[in-house]
């Protein structure tokens, strides 16, 4: 008895985005294409801190603010 659940809907820099549920935050920005290494995030408002991104699962309406770093001179 497999059913598919449907996709959480979420914006993300103002746009709205989809996601299966239960993503966590890694997951959901390599779907999106970005190295989570290389990004810093707002989420519902607050900075998230690299520590909690793992236990931390996308939600419908969600708001998140992905800023990317980029490194040069």
């Amino acid at each position: 008895m497999s059913s598919l659940m449907p996709e959480i809907a979420l914006q993300v820099n103002g746009e709205k985005k989809s996601c299966p549920p239960g993503v966590n935050l890694p997951q959901f920005l390599e779907h999106l294409g970005l190295n989570p290494r290389l990004v810093a995030v707002e989420y519902n408002g607050e900075i998230l801190h690299r520590q909690f991104w793992e236990t931390t699962q996308m939600h419908q309406g969600d708001r998140l603010e992905i800023v990317t770093i980029v490194g040069g001179g």
